[in-house]
């Protein structure tokens, strides 16, 4: 057990990360919200500049109810142009007015689909924020699922994507399935004053090693990410020939993608419900309507998906499209 973050299995679960990221120290912090809003505090207040760069979809504007302009005086700079469905690239980061303090980037974008940088768009971001003094974060909550696709196009480790950043965020529940909880690493001096900060938000009760232990349990299913990224590529390509079924983005890089239906709202929650009831298998939840008769839904694939054969699954979602 720890005290108040101190010692037990929250060292080992931290000494553990910084491992695996390849950086010389990490903390453990209850939620990302306060993960994210500290580092960039402390990345922020080393410049003398508030100003963040980060996409407009972004879990900081989205999610977090303003914390981080109302908590820390942070402004935000959208860094990928006037399209939330445009990702950040280098043209954009071009056009943006300096200085800035930070840029955030987010591997993968979850609110565009799961959209991934090819690896030399990714090093040409960095290299912009380098060459004019920006500070570099992670927000890789899914890094997990974002470190299969660099693997296999450009040969890179955990530890080489992390390299790039200055400082690097974690999650423990999303993909991995933890309990609660996340980490951020980075040179030592930033993660003591980060810590500073998680006593200052209140992120240090007297025991945290629930938390860190579930999250240890599960860091060895980032070995599972592999095996969910070719199923989610696979799945992608034969979903594109499902009429009434669009598969978000073009080229799906991750085990995240959007699945975009040609049907009402009401037609969706009758094909959900209906598949819940004759098949006992729990499809989608939580759509998006982009119109009338447009529904879009996140989709990830997980250990409950691999469950189905690649068949099973492009049946369920022909069933999903209307295709009887």
């Amino acid at each position: 057990m720890d005290v108040y973050g101190d010692g037990g299995v929250v060292r080992e679960l931290e000494e553990e990360v910084a491992r695996i990221v390849g950086k010389e120290k990490a903390l453990f912090l209850p939620t990302g919200i306060m993960t994210q809003q500290t580092t960039l505090r402390v990345l922020t207040d080393r410049r003398g500049n508030p100003r963040v760069a980060f996409h407009s979809l972004g879990h900081l504007r989205t999610h977090e109810e303003n914390a981080f302009a109302l908590l820390h005086g942070l402004e935000e700079v959208l860094a990928n142009g006037g399209s939330d469905e445009a990702p950040v690239s280098l043209a954009s980061l071009r056009a943006l007015p300096l200085p800035i303090g930070a840029l955030l980037l987010e591997l993968p974008q979850r609110d565009i689909g799961g959209y991934l940088p090819t690896w030399t768009q990714l090093t040409a971001q960095v290299a912009w924020a380098r060459s004019n003094d920006v500070a570099v974060h992670l927000d890789g909550a899914r890094l997990w699922e974002a470190a299969p696709y660099y693997a296999a196009s450009a040969q890179k480790s955990i530890a080489d994507i992390c390299a790039l950043f200055d400082t690097v965020y974690v999650s423990f529940y999303k993909g991995l399935g933890g309990i609660s909880g996340s980490c951020v690493a980075g040179p030592a001096d930033i993660i003591d004053e980060v810590s500073l900060w998680r006593t200052r938000h209140g992120g240090r009760p007297y025991m945290l090693w629930p938390y860190a232990a579930s999250a240890l349990s599960v860091l060895s299913r980032s070995s599972d990410m592999p095996a969910y990224y070719r199923r989610a590529r696979a799945l992608a390509k034969k979903l594109r020939d499902v009429e009434g079924l669009d598969v978000l983005p073009q080229d799906v890089r991750s085990p995240l993608m959007h699945l975009r239906f040609s049907a009402t709202a009401a037609q969706m929650d009758r094909r959900v419900r209906r598949i819940i009831r004759e098949q006992g298998v729990m499809t989608l939840r939580g759509s998006t309507s982009e119109g009338t008769k447009l529904q879009r839904y996140e989709f990830q694939v997980g250990r409950a998906s691999m469950e189905f054969s690649l068949d099973e699954m492009v049946s369920l979602f022909g069933q999903l499209a209307g295709q009887e």
